[in-house]
Formats: structure tokens, sequence, C-alpha cells
């Protein structure tokens, strides 16, 4: 049975950093865990979900947490005309289907 990234990282969270930047944490379970998502989660990946150039996407791994921290371009400023989720604490979700 194949899983997912939501199978092996209990939290994997969006949220802001600032008005044109949002930042996705995912935090592993352990560190086999850990291993897995980096290799699923790649800046590609995380591109071709959001519709992103993949050098527009941070990643920051932080192997003392487990965590992985992942920084993209809003598609259009917090809190303007057109924005669906001001505070940005939707915006994970394309991640959770990730094959791992």
């Amino acid at each position: 049975m194949s899983q997912t990234l939501a199978d092996i990282a209990p939290v994997i969270r969006s949220k802001n950093a600032g008005p044109t930047l949002l930042t996705i944490d995912v935090m592993f379970k352990d560190s086999a865990a850990y291993r897995r998502g980096l290799a699923a989660v790649t800046r590609d990946t995380v591109a071709k979900l959001y519709g992103l150039e993949p050098g527009a996407v941070k990643l920051a791994p932080y192997p003392p947490a487990l965590a992985l921290k992942i920084t993209i371009p809003r598609l259009v400023t917090a809190g303007s005309p057109g924005d669906r989720d001001v505070y940005g604490a939707q915006q994970h979700a394309p991640l959770l289907t990730v094959p791992a």
C-alpha cells in the first residue's frame, strides 16, 4: 500500500510569511519518514503543485527537528481583491496527497 506525505508527516501546515509569501511546515514522525519526505518533496514537485517555476520554491530542511520548511510566493497579495485565504492557512492541502 503506497503512502502519502500526510501518512508520514503528522504536521503539515501553512501560513503567511508576509503579504507576498507563504510558508509551509512539514514535520515528520521519525528519521526514516524525514528521509522519505525529503526525497518526495522537491522544488519541482512543489512547483508543479502550485503552478510555479522551480526557482521560486525555497526548501529549508531542518534535520534536528525532522522538519522541512517550504517558502513560495503567493499568487495574490494577502488581503487584496481575489485573495481567498487571507491567512494562508489552507494552502498546504496540495501537499497532503504527494506520494511518499
